[in-house]
């Protein structure tokens, strides 16, 4: 029997949630995994009719696991009509195959399912190039198929020809046609990426990069800040495609501030492959603003995987980049837990907030103001009808202080990054008049 696929036309389909718990240790726990599968399979539309954690004690080459827990799982699936098995773990192609020659089903494993999600996703050209990419380069080493129309063709022109080549070998061969098409096209999208970098360098402003595991409330607090309407939702990876928009500090100084996809435990290595030229932003920022479900009890779990993506990407402290924690969704601690988060995160240097009403935020904002100020405090006379003067300083430096002085004109101590105050003085030569005392 062909095993159903996993088709978006028919109805919500039934699916069984299998986690294999290798016993890995750390500080999450083989419930808390489950439920994580379970939440990536409700993201994908499925009916999460069982879930269930399996033992492995040691994996099975031909099915991951035993041959009683196969049987026992196909019984399960057969009684409750189940039509797809969600398997939380890595799948070989032929442990893949087999386990739907087994239970008769659509089997799909965490890296199957996560692409499946981002492929639903996607909605600029880039995002669904990158999903492309990741997808093909997953499904070709899972060209393993039996159907009949796979059996080796004749070759050559006449009827003694030798034998020519196999469906497979022309699927293998069209999707590395594939890959090549789509490696170049994200490479002109790398470019148009890094010239748009380079064109933000010209005009000094900071930019901040939001990272954090999925559905920590990367979205809603960009949305808090910048006054933007990023989809927000409930849902893992509710946003995959990156977002940027101006963020307006303390002093009048502009940055920029960018929001990404989120980060998982176990990110397929295809995915992260994929979209580096999405997460180079981040490796690119100023400041990185670590957002972190301070309300989920796997916070700290969450907040290690994150960082060893952002290790990965070359990114983060490891790599000299000024990290800010944001402990979001405080609002959904109890009251007598929110003063002792406030402490903990004072002693930690971490920020606690709550985007959905907006707690903190004006303290993160304030902290985001003096990351991303560079240089010292100058001295600055303007003319007093120099408006033009001044409100070039308000765009490209921070106003400190600002008043008039005895003699008509405008005093203002303003910070400045050494682009920005080069270029003022080529502008105003002979308004900087001194660096201030700090």
């Amino acid at each position: 029997m062909k095993p159903k696929s996993l088709d978006r036309s028919l109805p919500i389909q039934r699916a069984l949630v299998l986690h294999p718990e290798r016993g890995r240790g750390g500080s999450r726990t083989a419930a808390a995994r489950l439920a994580e599968a379970s939440a990536l399979a409700g993201a994908l539309d499925l009916e999460v009719v069982e879930a269930l954690v399996a033992p492995l004690r040691a994996p099975v080459p031909a099915t991951l696991l035993g041959a009683g827990k196969v049987a026992e799982i196909g019984a399960l699936v057969e009684a409750r009509e189940l039509d797809v098995v969600v398997v939380d773990d890595a799948l070989s192609p032929v442990q893949q195959r087999n386990l739907e020659r087994a239970w008769k089903v659509k089997v799909i494993d965490r890296t199957g399912l996560i692409l499946e999600i981002f492929a639903r996703r996607a909605r600029t050209r880039e995002g669904r190039l990158q999903v492309e990419l990741a997808r093909l380069e997953y499904e070709a080493s899972r060209l393993v198929r039996t159907w009949t129309h796979l059996e080796r063709q004749r070759g050559g022109f006449g009827t003694m020809g030798g034998p020519g080549e196999t469906q497979i070998e022309t699927d293998r061969r069209l999707i590395r046609e594939k890959l090549g098409a789509l490696k170049r096209e994200l490479a002109e999208v790398r470019r148009t990426r890094t010239l748009a970098r380079q064109a933000r360098r010209r005009v000094p402003f900071p930019v901040v990069a939001l990272a954090g595991y999925t559905n920590a409330g990367k979205s809603t607090l960009f949305n808090r800040l910048t006054e933007a309407r990023v989809a927000a939702k409930d849902m893992l990876f509710a946003t995959l495609d990156p977002t940027m928009r101006r963020l307006k500090l303390p002093g009048g100084r502009p940055a920029i501030l960018s929001d990404t996809v989120g980060f998982i435990s176990d990110l397929p290595h295809e995915l992260v492959e994929a979209f580096r030229a999405t997460l180079e932003e981040v490796k690119e920022a100023d400041v990185i603003l670590h957002v972190r479900d301070i309300a989920s009890p796997d916070s700290e779990a969450e907040a290690e995987d994150v960082r060893t993506v952002l290790e990965e990407l070359g990114a983060g402290e490891a790599a000299g980049q000024r990290v800010l924690e944001v402990w979001n969704k405080r609002d959904l601690l109890p009251d007598e837990a929110r003063e002792f988060l406030d402490a903990r995160a004072l002693r930690a240097g971490a920020i606690a907030v709550s985007a959905a009403t907006g707690e903190g935020c004006d303290r993160l904002v304030a902290r985001l103001a003096d990351l991303v100020d560079e240089g010292p405090i100058l001295n600055i006379v303007l003319a007093s009808e120099d408006g033009e003067g001044l409100a070039w300083l308000y765009r490209h430096g921070r106003i400190v202080e600002r008043h008039e002085d005895g003699d008509g004109g405008v005093f203002v101590r303003a910070r400045m990054d050494a682009a920005a105050l080069s270029r003022f003085e080529r502008l105003r030569p002979t308004a900087v008049t001194a660096a201030a005392a700090e």
